[in-house]
């Protein structure tokens, strides 16, 4: 091998590169063209064409697919309809290993037809616990486990539970041949090959599949999902909106139903309800002339059907309810009426039907995170009427499929009377209060625009980055909130005799708890925990299963127990509202506004600007007194020398903590955020002959994000001397900080680098640019765009490094191509007598 390559070996191997390189271009660019522009161009044109409502369009199909008007937004509107198309077919599927493995209804399995003679829909499950294999038990189905006295469940389960034999062996006598045949059918719909099936999957891979492997066979794929996409418009969307359009038209809701600003949705919605109740005479009438392959397929996809509704309602049409009538419930507490939002629903209906839905998605998390802080409080069996988001057995779509619609409906109901009563109690009945009491309080100043310098979007930031994670990191809210309720709870139950039904026997509960650890070692004796290597899943499992559900625990039922409930129930409400009162206006609320109105008032002066910041500043200083009176609370009993040594050692962590956060919440931030106004801002928003302007609290709250960014992409890339920084502050902590560390290691090169990108160019363009004698116009042209073009200088460096290692890895690539014979494995062996010496280094044989 010569000592260097010929010229004409690298030109040959740069030629080569270059050849493979433009074949994997095209290659790359069919891909893209047609994952990215013939798919959704295709979707989004044949939804138009099917939408449109007349014959021509179908016969100008093919001319329409090759038309160049509107491609970007077709492109974009093709790909959303891509993707729903997509999310249906896997919920399909998803549907499909429901129903497998969580199993069908007992009305699909057996050939009793869904509804009987009178019209009363039986058609989704039994009433009481036939068929327990496939119907996923309920508690508030069957209440009589929870929500009465122990002596009153058995009778009333032994009762029902004869009932629904004798009804079963009725079905069983006069339908067990069809029960049979209906069997046999639904095995053979769900006979398949498991090897075909996992080797067709080994085969097909992502790559194989959209064509990153460099083969043609994506094109059958694209044509398979262009053919999914059209099958899946025409029979979801296609047929239930003009079913639902034909029906309003023949019952003359149509002008209602333009009047609502979402025609296309209400009339799909509309065509699936009829299309449900059309499944449902079917399968009826199916089941009367035992059809039963038929039959089987009619109640497949009524079940769909029903899901997919009550996921709507449930999704939808329920948080949606709910951020409406809290809008409603606090218009007075904002100065607006129902004419200003009838109004702005006008003018962006989409907009304002998402933001009352967020509303309502947000309120219905905290109330259902405030039931999970119930239950660990309350006796097991007190919400028997609330489902148990954290118990293992719980599955909403097994009980979507299972249950029926009335069961669903029924629930909806009581879901939308708790929760808009509870809203009336929390919120409309105190703003009323306080209007009569407090009329110079309200309302709250919301303006959607600010006359003040302060920036909104700087403030926005300011409140989501910084004042609302460091509220909700903290654990001793829940911890607070979790001992006020325990306390009402146990003031409650010795008021009103209700601690057994509240809390539990004390004894009871100890024997029990023994009583389970004693059967807890004796499972473990019998029945050993999976090791490590049998799996996490499996552990859990075992688990579970060795401690068992507590559903449900015995109490003691007082005398005049429906008025004591009664009495409880109103004891809440009252509760309630005072709660409320407090956290609006005495003392936490008033307290908080008034303190960040305060607060605010420094650097806005008198300008207006949005409630949310001022109560949110205010909020955040009323919780660090509370939580500063708390932890002195807490040593009080230690003794005042244990005090001062820990007023000693929190003020010298408090001074290092502030020292940091000074330095990297605050000196860090602004820099980047100036570097950033500098680099990008300015030279797109400032013309030549204009001066900009720089407003450091607004470039410092942009700083925020920017540093926030930052550090997320640093921790997710690889190990750097940065990203190695960070992880070790991170794992200190704050009662553990190193100020030293994060000076010398942290914030000294972080600051240095930022700096030196600010002072360079500045020093540059204005102390050696003028000493060069250019006119005044190219020293202001180099003044404002020396920062970009040190940016793209170092951009470029950067990619000619790049060059470089990618030239100097073809360079290798192309010597071991030509000259390389072969490489050999020399195993390693130390020398006794020869310890100092070096190892040496694998061989290999070159020519």
């Amino acid at each position: 091998m010569p000592s260097r390559l010929p010229i004409q070996d690298i030109f040959a191997g740069l030629v080569t590169s270059i050849g493979t390189a433009i074949r994997y271009w095209f290659h790359y660019t069919l891909v893209a063209f047609a994952w990215l522009g013939v798919v959704p161009l295709t979707a989004c044109r044949i939804y138009k064409c099917l939408f449109t409502g007349s014959v021509s369009s179908l016969l100008t199909l093919p001319l329409d697919m090759l038309s160049t008007d509107n491609l970007l937004a077709d492109c974009l509107q093709g790909c959303f309809v891509v993707t729903c198309t997509l999310c249906a077919f896997i919920s399909l599927v998803w549907l499909r290993e429901q129903i497998v493995h969580g199993g069908a209804p007992v009305w699909l399995e057996h050939a009793a037809p869904p509804f009987n003679a009178a019209g009363h829909h039986q058609n989704e499950a039994p009433a009481g616990g036939n068929g327990a294999e496939n119907v996923a038990p309920e508690q508030p189905a069957n209440p009589p486990a929870e929500n009465a006295v122990v002596g009153e469940n058995p009778e009333a389960q032994d009762e029902q539970a004869e009932e629904e034999e004798e009804e079963n062996e009725e079905e069983d006598e006069a339908g067990g041949e069809d029960a049979a045949d209906a069997n046999n059918g639904a095995q053979d719909d769900m006979n398949w090959n498991a090897l075909e099936w996992d080797r067709a999957a080994e085969e097909l891979t992502w790559e194989r599949m959209l064509g990153l492997d460099g083969s043609l066979v994506f094109l059958e794929h694209v044509f398979w999902v262009v053919s999914l996409n059209t099958l899946f418009i025409l029979v979801f969307a296609f047929c239930p909106y003009h079913i639902g359009h034909f029906s309003l038209v023949g019952l003359g809701f149509e002008e209602h139903v333009q009047a609502s600003h979402f025609e296309g949705l209400i009339t799909t919605i509309v065509g699936y309800i009829l299309l449900a109740i059309t499944l449902i005479i079917c399968h009826g009438l199916a089941t009367l002339v035992r059809f039963h392959r038929s039959r089987r397929l009619l109640g497949v996809c009524y079940i769909v059907v029903k899901v997919s509704l009550l996921v709507v309602v449930e999704i939808g049409v329920f948080p949606l309810i709910c951020g409406w009538w809290l809008d409603i419930c606090s218009l007075e507490m904002f100065d607006a009426t129902l004419r200003d939002r009838e109004l702005s629903f006008q003018s962006a209906p989409g907009t304002t039907m998402f933001l009352h839905w967020l509303v309502g998605m947000v309120y219905v998390f905290y109330f259902a995170s405030f039931i999970l802080l119930l239950r660990e409080v309350l006796r097991p069996g007190v919400l028997w009427f609330l489902r148990n988001l954290n118990d293992p057995d719980f599955n909403p779509v097994q009980e979507m499929i299972h249950l029926p619609i009335y069961r669903h409906l029924r629930r909806f109901v009581l879901s939308v009377i708790v929760f808009g009563s509870i809203v009336l109690l929390m919120l409309w009945l105190p703003i009323r209060i306080i209007k009569s009491l407090l009329p110079s309080f309200l309302p709250y100043n919301v303006m959607l625009y600010s006359d003040a310098p302060v920036s909104e979007l700087s403030l926005e930031l300011l409140l989501l980055q910084v004042v609302l994670p460091a509220l909700l990191e903290q654990g001793h809210t829940r911890q607070w909130l979790k001992g006020l309720v325990r306390a009402w709870t146990v003031t409650a139950g010795y008021l009103l005799d209700l601690h057994s039904y509240l809390l539990g026997d004390q004894e009871e509960n100890e024997n029990s708890a023994n009583q389970q650890v004693n059967n807890n070692q004796h499972a473990r004796n019998n029945n050993a925990v999976p090791v490590v290597g049998e799996g996490l899943h499996a552990a859990h499992q075992a688990i579970l299963q060795q401690g068992g559900p507590i559903g449900f625990q015995p109490y003691r039922r007082p005398l005049h127990f429906p008025l004591r409930i009664f009495l409880l129930i109103v004891f809440m409400c009252i509760t309630l509202l005072i709660a409320s009162l407090i956290c609006l206006t005495l003392p936490a609320f008033l307290f908080s506004v008034f303190a960040g109105r305060w607060l605010m008032s420094f650097w806005t002066g008198t300008a207006k600007i949005h409630e949310l910041y001022t109560a949110a500043c205010g909020l955040y200083v009323c919780w660090l007194t509370i939580r500063a009176v708390t932890v002195l609370v807490a040593w009080m009993p230690q003794g005042r020398r244990v005090i001062f040594q820990k007023v000693k050692e929190w003020s010298l962590m408090i001074m290092k903590t502030l020292i940091v956060a000074v330095l990297l919440a605050g000196v860090v931030p602004l820099l980047l955020g100036l570097l950033f106004e500098l680099v990008i801002v300015a030279p797109l928003r400032v013309p030549l002959d204009q001066t900009p302007l720089f407003y450091p609290w607004q470039d410092w709250a942009l700083g925020v994000l920017h540093a926030k960014i930052i550090a997320a992409i640093t921790l997710m890339g690889p190990q750097w001397w940065l990203k190695t920084v960070i992880e070790q502050v991170y794992a200190n902590g704050i009662r553990n900080i190193d100020l030293h560390y994060i000076i010398r290691k942290l914030a000294a090169p972080v600051i240095s680098v930022l700096l030196l990108s600010l002072c360079v160019p500045y020093v540059i363009a204005s102390g050696i640019v003028p000493l060069l004698g250019v006119t005044a116009e190219m020293q202001n042209l180099v003044h404002r765009r020396i920062y970009p073009f040190l940016l793209m200088v170092v951009v470029l460096m950067g990619i000619l490094s790049f060059q470089v290692r990618q030239f100097k890895r073809l360079y290798e690539h192309i010597k071991n191509d030509k000259y390389l014979v072969g490489q050999r494995l020399v195993n390693y062996e130390r020398k006794s007598g020869k310890q100092g010496t070096s190892p040496p280094p694998p061989q290999s044989s070159q020519e």
